[in-house]
């Protein structure tokens, strides 16, 4: 890729503006292929869920994430560029398409900030291939035509233009130069809706693919396999679908789950198509930033009590219960032995902390590791997806019972949404606490791990206490959180 100096700002200068995209042109004569050129600037400030809200077409792929308490937040809109992946090749395809992208793109502009520069956003469902009704594909990248963040007090927005050698420059010029003036002061009044959100009325709440007794039937069965020695763990999912008499609105509802879990990361994903996955996620997979890979296990699950000395008494179990403590040891020990597999030598605390979230506290343990930049972000997340608190453990032999035990097609559930640009950085969330949004129908997904010594009523039990806080987004804007 191509880094123009800082010191240059086309965006600054119509003219010069023009004298860069012009160049543009005639490298992609010259190269006989498209460039894409990347404009970042600063902008005093921006709220990337507005933006999001303002130009939000259901025809057209979008990414969103946040993190409330970390005071960040980035909204991806449209796709210059964009590809969709199928089979046990999917992550080197992907990386192939990005790598492909990247070495005909140009950036320039405000470059010193967070997240400046073109960004990658994907999502990849949880199975390897998806089936043929599935609303997402087994992944999909895109490059946004916009891009727009917050990292603490820096504000910015990113223009990717594809530029082909007959390119119109005057047209081009004057999106860029109407959307930097849009961005540097952005009108909010004009970004609501045109009409107000008016709360659907439940028709119908029908749990799929089965009813209890035959989720309990499904954990039994798994602990039957369990104690044959078949596999050590196996996560069991379920789903609800919520059947409304009007439309779900999903940008108010993801605006909603921002407020309401800030410890979480709220995200969307558009599939360009009028469905759009949703949550609230506790966890990261991966993260690396500056060299730095930071991931966390979390597995093992207690509500919160209703006063300090219920919920620290229930704390206070989780951390001693031998149950929970073996499933986060699957859980540590598999990130541990895959981080290893690719040549990462990771360290973590040696006890687990509490995680205490609004409505359920699990055992949390971080983990930290070098990366050298010939270790590519996509090859260490192929080789940790999915995570036993996701699938099982071995993987190779729970993974493959999940589907005929669940009798389901998860496709982004449990997946992964996130972000990577060209220096080798990214931030990856575990699509859990999440619903598939589609006109007025929503599936909400919940899911529980199932080891040696799990209960199917207590299993049965965390995934309703998950879907319950779930369903209250849906249903009450005023209900009690979930996390």
């Amino acid at each position: 890729m191509q880094i123009i100096p800082h010191s240059i700002l086309p965006t600054r200068d119509e003219a010069a503006l023009r004298t860069f995209l012009s160049a543009c042109c005639a490298a992609a004569k010259e190269k006989a292929h498209y460039q894409i050129a990347s404009i970042t600037v600063a902008v005093d400030h921006i709220a990337p869920l507005a933006v999001l809200e303002s130009i939000y077409n259901p025809s057209e792929l979008h990414f969103y994430l946040e993190r409330s308490n970390e005071e960040i937040a980035i909204a991806a809109i449209d796709a210059v560029v964009s590809s969709q992946f199928s089979g046990p090749n999917r992550y080197r395809q992907l990386k192939q398409f990005a790598a492909d992208v990247f070495e005909h793109t140009i950036a320039i502009g405000d470059l010193e900030l967070e997240f400046s520069g073109p960004h990658f956003f994907t999502a990849i469902a949880f199975d390897d291939c998806a089936a043929v009704d599935a609303e997402f594909a087994a992944a999909t990248v895109f490059l946004p035509r916009w891009q727009v963040f917050r990292s603490g007090t820096q504000y910015g927005a990113v223009a990717n233009l594809k530029i082909e050698s007959d390119s119109d420059v005057d047209a081009l010029v004057e999106r860029v130069w109407r959307a930097y003036d849009r961005f540097q002061h952005f009108n909010y009044s004009a970004s609501t809706p045109t009409h107000r959100y008016q709360q659907p009325n439940l028709v119908s709440s029908v749990d799929l693919p089965f009813q209890k007794q035959a989720y309990l039937q499904a954990v039994e069965l798994a602990l039957e396999e369990i104690q044959q020695g078949q596999y050590e763990k196996v996560v069991l999912a379920r789903t609800q679908t919520l059947k409304a008499d009007g439309e779900w609105q999903a940008l108010l509802l993801l605006d909603r789950l921002r407020h309401r879990f800030p410890r979480c990361f709220t995200f969307s994903f558009a599939n360009g198509a009028g469905t759009v996955f949703l949550g609230a996620s506790p966890e990261r997979i991966l993260r690396i930033k500056e060299g730095k890979l930071t991931t966390e296990a979390i597995a093992g699950s207690a509500p919160r009590g209703q006063s300090a000395s219920e919920d620290a008494l229930l704390g206070r179990k989780l951390l001693s219960s031998e149950k929970d403590l073996q499933e986060h040891c699957y859980v540590r020990d598999s990130i541990m032995r895959r981080l290893q597999k690719v040549g990462l030598s990771a360290r973590y605390t040696a006890q687990p902390q509490l995680l205490s979230l609004a409505n359920v506290q699990h055992l949390h343990t971080p983990i930290a590791a070098n990366v050298e930049s010939a270790t590519h972000i996509l090859d260490i997340l192929e080789e940790m997806h999915p995570t036993p608190a996701v699938g099982g453990t071995p993987r190779h032999l729970a993974v493959p019972r999940i589907s005929a035990l669940e009798g389901m097609q998860r496709e982004l559930y449990a997946g992964v949404v996130g972000w990577f640009n060209h220096l080798n950085e990214g931030d990856m969330v575990v699509g859990i606490r999440s619903a598939q949004v589609r006109a007025d129908e929503a599936k909400l997904f919940a899911g529980a791990g199932i080891v040696d010594g799990s209960e199917p009523e207590s299993e049965y039990l965390e995934t309703e206490l998950k879907l319950k806080a779930l369903r209250s987004v849906f249903l009450d804007g005023n209900s009690a959180p979930f996390s």
